[in-house]
């Protein structure tokens, strides 16, 4: 049986936020399945979905007639909940953000440099939302931090290659010794 859509989310049919939030949690089942089982069920959709979400975005990823990203997301998402500037070094970008239904605290962060090309893709807390108190490697639990607020909780923080295009890892030293986190989407998803 298929869920009904609603407005605000989109449906599997058709590719818009509800589709989108699919791709993120596809990435997101090799580290942590039993959340992403959780998800599925709130978002009233089962793996098979899940699985043609993931396929439809590959698709427009590698077609011959694809978009650029920032009019790829807009077709996707709709327009930006925020559009504003962001400095990395000496480079300035546009970021955009996007209201992510599954995780309301969060939003999906493009930024865009000039002529368009996209730097980052990810989520991050959205402004005013609590971030979590991380002073351990024990508060950092499944999905709720951000690589940004690992890399403040435990600075210096040393960025590192992840395992694919979507994942990241950072290198933090706490008072139980060196560890490793890796992100999928900028989202927290465990210890190495």
């Amino acid at each position: 049986m298929s869920p009904v859509p609603d407005p605000d989310r989109g449906s599997p049919s058709d590719f818009g936020p509800l589709s989108f939030q699919l791709v993120l949690l596809r990435r997101m089942a090799d580290h942590q399945p039993g959340l992403v089982e959780d998800a599925l069920r709130e978002l009233g959709v089962d793996r098979s979905e899940m699985r043609e979400a993931n396929r439809r975005w590959q698709a427009m990823l590698h077609s011959p007639r694809r978009r650029g990203a920032g009019a790829r997301y807009r077709s996707v998402l709709g327009p930006p909940e925020t559009v504003g500037e962001r400095r990395v070094g000496d480079l300035t970008f546009e970021a955009l953000t996007w209201p992510v239904p599954l995780w309301p605290d969060l939003r999906f962060e493009v930024l865009a440099a000039p002529g368009g090309a996209i730097w980052n893709e990810w989520l991050v807390r959205a402004p005013g939302a609590p971030a979590p108190a991380l002073r351990t490697a024990g508060d950092l639990l499944p999905w709720s931090c951000t690589v940004d607020e690992v890399a403040r909780a435990f600075a210096p923080a040393r960025p590192m290659e992840g395992t694919a295009p979507t994942r990241w890892q950072l290198a933090f030293t706490t008072a139980e010794g060196e560890r490793v986190a890796e992100f999928t989407w900028g989202l927290f998803q465990r210890l190495l």
